[in-house]
């Protein structure tokens, strides 16, 4: 990968837990509108049960996305500003 494709590729964050829809519809939206608006992501699914400071951070406030560093989403992920988002941190 060249430096320039390093920095177009936008960090994604997404804090989750096992066994929840959510995480995993906001996962799918993640990486199907990233892909329709050709984004290079680099997606970080990070299991807040696996750390007690983040269970005790995010708890059932999950999944809560972050973009480029910036908190993004809260539960459900907006397809239409996520494009946004996305787009602005690309």
């Amino acid at each position: 990968m060249s430096e320039s494709d390093a920095a177009s590729t936008v960090p994604v964050t997404v804090y989750t837990r096992e066994d929840c829809a959510l995480c995993d519809a906001a996962r799918e939206t993640i990486e199907e509108t990233a892909a329709g608006l050709d984004v290079a992501i680099d997606l970080d699914m990070v299991d807040v049960d696996e750390d007690p400071e983040l269970a005790e951070e995010y708890g059932e406030r999950v999944p809560y996305v972050l973009i480029d560093g910036h908190p993004a989403f809260k539960y459900e992920v907006d397809e239409r500003e996520l494009r946004l988002k996305l787009l602005a941190a690309s």
